[in-house]
Order: C-alpha cells, then sequence, then structure tokens
C-alpha cells in the first residue's frame, strides 16, 4: 500500500472496490481476484481492495463491526490496541481529568479514536506516511477529524508542552521486514525517550509489550498487564499521578473487567498439592500477582518457581481456571499410558508449566482411544516432574 493506492481507495471508485472485494473476502484470493476484474475494477485497485477486505475481515475481533470502514496494514492492525482495552484506557485517563492528549507513534489510530470518543482532544504523530494517512482517514470515517488530527512526523520533535498527558506506543517491530524488536533501546521512539517522558509530562501511559522486563519499570510507575478473555494482550506503564498502585492484572472477560493488584513482589506459600488446581490468567502471572491470588484463594503453591495454586476448595475466581484433581504421579509416559487406557480416555487437554514436554508429542506418543476426556497438568512439584489428571471444576 503506498499513498496513491489510499488515495485510490477513497474515491468512489476505489469505495465500490472496497465494496465488491469485502463480498468475496474470505474465499480463494485468485477466484476473489478474477470476480474483481470481471466486475471491470482495474488490477491495481483491486488487489489494494481485497488486501483491505482481507485485513478488515481480520480486525473485527479487535474492533467490532467499526472495522468495516477502517483502512488498515497487516503490521499495524498486529500492534494496534483493542477497542475494549483502548476504550477502558481512555475512560481511566479522562477520569484523571485529562482533556488534551498526544499520541506519540499513533499507528492506525486505535488509541487516539478511543481518547476521542471519551471527549479528549488527541494530536497524533506517527512517523510513516501512509500509516499516518489511514489514521487520519480512520478518524474521518469515524467522525471524529475534529477530534483527533494526525500529523506525519517525528515523534521525539512534538511539543508536548501542547497537551496534558501523553500516550505513546512505540514500534516494536522493523519498518520493512515486520520483524518483532525485542530489545527496547531499538524501539521507534528509544526507550530512553520514552522513560524520559514522564519527566517532561507528568501524565504519561505507555504501551509496552507483555513481556517487558520488570527491571524496565521506571520508578514510582504503575504496571498493568491486561488480558482479553484468557490471552495477554499487552502491559502498560502508567507515570506520574496516574500510577495508583504498583501492579495491576486487568483481566477482561468480554466486556467486563476484573482488577487484581499488589506490590508485585510478594510470595505464595509453600505446600502440598491438593484436591483443586487453580491455573492463573497469564495477566496474574506477569503481574506477579500470584501470591495476591493465593491469599484470595487459600491456596498455595506445589513448588516455588511454578505459577500453579492448589487448594482444598474450588471457588468461582475470573483470575484462573479451576481443575478437580484426581491423581497425581510422577511422569512416567508408560504408566500415564497405562492408566489413561484403563479409564478409556480418548481426548486430552494438556497444559504444563515447568515442563520441558511437547504436548502435542506427547498426545501422540499416549496413543489415546475411548470416549472420556481428561485434563493433563505437566509440571514440577517441589522440582521433580509430575503429572496431574483432573478435570474442569
Amino acid at each position: 500500500m503506498d499513498l496513491d493506492q489510499l488515495a485510490a481507495l477513497r474515491t468512489a471508485e476505489g469505495s465500490a472496490a472496497l465494496a465488491a472485494a469485502a463480498r468475496v473476502a474470505g474465499g480463494d484470493p485468485l477466484a476473489a481476484a478474477a470476480a474483481l476484474r470481471s466486475a471491470g475494477v482495474p488490477a491495481g485497485l483491486a488487489a489494494a481492495a481485497l488486501t483491505q477486505a482481507e485485513l478488515r475481515r481480520r480486525a473485527v475481533g479487535k474492533f467490532g463491526p467499526a472495522a468495516a470502514g477502517m483502512f488498515l496494514t497487516r503490521a499495524g492492525l498486529e500492534q494496534a490496541t483493542r477497542r475494549v482495552v483502548a476504550d477502558r484506557r481512555a475512560a481511566r485517563l479522562r477520569a484523571a481529568g485529562v482533556r488534551t492528549l498526544a499520541d506519540l507513534g499513533c499507528g492506525l489510530g486505535a488509541d487516539g479514536l478511543a481518547a476521542a470518543r471519551a471527549g479528549i482532544r488527541v494530536y497524533g504523530v506517527e512517523a510513516d506516511p501512509v500509516t499516518a494517512a489511514m489514521a487520519a482517514a480512520n478518524a474521518e470515517a469515524a467522525g471524529l477529524a475534529e477530534e483527533f488530527t494526525v500529523e506525519c512526523g517525528d515523534a521525539t520533535a512534538f511539543d508536548v508542552r501542547r497537551v496534558d498527558a501523553v500516550f505513546c506506543d512505540p514500534a516494536r517491530r522493523r519498518a520493512g521486514t515486520g520483524r518483532r524488536i525485542f530489545d527496547p533501546n531499538a524501539y521507534s521512539p528509544p526507550w530512553d525517550f520514552v522513560t524520559g517522558l514522564a519527566e517532561r509530562v507528568p501524565r504519561t501511559v505507555v504501551k509496552v509489550a507483555p513481556g517487558l522486563d520488570h527491571a524496565l519499570i521506571p520508578a514510582g510507575a504503575e504496571a498493568e498487564w491486561v488480558s482479553v478473555d484468557g490471552d495477554l494482550v499487552e502491559a502498560a506503564l502508567w507515570c506520574g499521578p496516574l500510577a495508583e498502585v504498583p501492579h495491576r492484572a486487568t483481566v477482561l472477560r468480554g466486556d467486563v473487567p476484573h482488577v487484581l493488584t499488589g506490590s508485585g513482589d510478594a510470595e505464595a506459600p509453600v505446600g502440598p498439592t491438593r484436591r483443586f488446581l487453580y491455573d492463573p490468567d497469564p495477566a496474574v502471572v506477569r503481574a506477579h500477582l500470584v501470591a495476591e491470588l493465593a491469599g484470595e484463594l487459600d491456596a498455595t503453591l506445589a513448588d516455588p518457581s511454578i505459577a500453579y495454586l492448589y487448594a482444598d476448595t474450588a471457588r468461582a475466581t475470573p483470575y484462573a481456571r479451576c481443575l478437580a484433581v484426581t491423581d497425581v504421579l510422577p511422569f512416567s509416559l508408560k504408566r500415564l499410558r497405562a492408566l489413561l487406557r484403563d479409564r478409556r480416555v480418548g481426548r486430552v487437554e494438556i497444559l504444563k508449566r515447568g515442563s520441558a514436554l511437547e504436548p502435542e508429542r506427547l498426545r501422540r506418543d499416549l496413543r489415546l482411544s475411548g470416549d472420556a476426556a481428561a485434563s493433563l497438568v505437566l509440571t514440577r512439584v517441589a522440582g521433580a516432574p509430575t503429572v496431574l489428571i483432573g478435570q474442569p471444576a
């Protein structure tokens, strides 16, 4: 996609091509291209329209119905914030009194659009010309062009004195290749600029990768990890007066948020395996809040380095899955295979923490047959390789 192709898609002819592409997207790509060409759509416009139609189809999971009118790139869609997450962040900013916001590295505009919907005046800055043009087009399509304006430029050159808060989502993929960047110093803007923003604008929020090294969290900042329906999707650093707690795990089940907070450095007690096993949500694990969850569930760890919790009772919690444990045995493929055969188990769910075994290889090696189902947990107990057998509680 280039600027000329984007401009062509925004004409009346381009809109017709996008509508035609939407009708054939999701099927055979060659057949879809042939259908557009037979309808008289020029080859270049047809290719651009089909790419957008496919990206819009994928984007529904992040943006809902609004995806149908958005302009997208593959890399931009992968890094874009899900709407439910962006809307919660915008609401928190608005509740903190933010009225003007700089969105540095605004990408396709997901966070800027959410803030604008919340009544915040947003100034977006994006280095890539095509992505910046798409963000502006997305603001226009959403009816928010007055509330969310986008300029193509260097985020580090933006005068942050114009706003009372900053949101920064540094690019974590290399331009041109799309490869992930794991070294924060290679982000764009670079990490030293990002962490220095809070010194210039105290109300700063930085979106970071969920796997961020905890040692990189600035002193005094709140670190939040967010999961959506069990998938860990992002982390964010809330700085200055926006920081409320040291660590936060936000677990979204549908549109319903559940929040667990704590210091991030507490340790859960260790004890034997018990009747019920809790598998904490990944946001809880990454936020180092397993000890806080253990306190809520009256649970213990069976190994101090493995984030599975064990308790005598099953309690409903949004922060973990619960399994009723029927068997605990030292790992032995021969013994496990025989036990599952005797119980006619033909379907297994395999969970693992602290085990080097590959679930799919184990599944093949078990040679399952039967009509019963079970959950297998590959882990360590007091340092020893162990398998637990159970059922969802």
